[in-house]
C-alpha cells in the first residue's frame, strides 16, 4: 500500500511518496509535523520529533527526493543544488536517508522562504 504524504509551505503544496524504509515507517508514523523551514541552496529543511540514525546513506540525491539528516533529526526535500554540490549533481551537508520522492515537480519549492510555515500530514487526512 502506497504511502502518501502531503506537503504545504505557504502556497506551495506538492504530494509525495514514502518508500519502505525504517525512516520512511518512521516518520509516517509521527505525521501529522508542522515546523518552520531553513533553506540552503535548494534545499529546505526542518527539524522532526523522529531520532534514527542513517540507513542506507546516500552523499547524492536526485530533484525530488526527501531525505533525512540524522545529524540535524531533519526532514529535506530537495530541488536542486545546494552550496557544496559540485556541477551536475545534488550533495546534502552530510549523507541522508533517502525516504521519498515528490510526486510531480519538485522545482515549484524554488518559490518557498527561510521561515515558511510547512505542514506535512498524511494525505486525505
Amino acid at each position: 500500500m502506497a504511502r502518501i504524504i502531503r506537503i504545504l509551505a505557504g502556497k506551495v503544496q506538492a504530494d509525495a511518496e514514502l518508500n519502505d524504509t525504517k525512516t520512511a515507517e518512521a516518520i509516517w508514523e509521527a505525521l501529522p509535523i508542522e515546523a518552520r523551514v531553513a533553506r540552503w541552496g535548494e534545499e529546505l529543511y526542518f527539524s522532526i520529533p523522529v531520532k534514527l540514525g542513517l540507513e542506507a546513506g546516500q552523499e547524492l540525491v536526485s530533484v525530488g527526493e526527501l531525505g533525512y539528516w540524522p545529524d540535524g533529526h531533519a526532514f529535506c526535500i530537495f530541488f536542486g543544488p545546494t552550496p557544496v554540490s559540485r556541477k551536475g549533481e545534488i550533495r546534502p551537508a552530510s549523507p541522508v536517508t533517502v525516504f521519498g520522492r515528490v510526486i510531480g515537480d519538485a522545482t515549484v519549492f524554488r518559490k518557498v522562504a527561510e521561515g515558511t510555515k510547512i505542514a506535512i500530514a498524511k494525505a486525505g487526512q
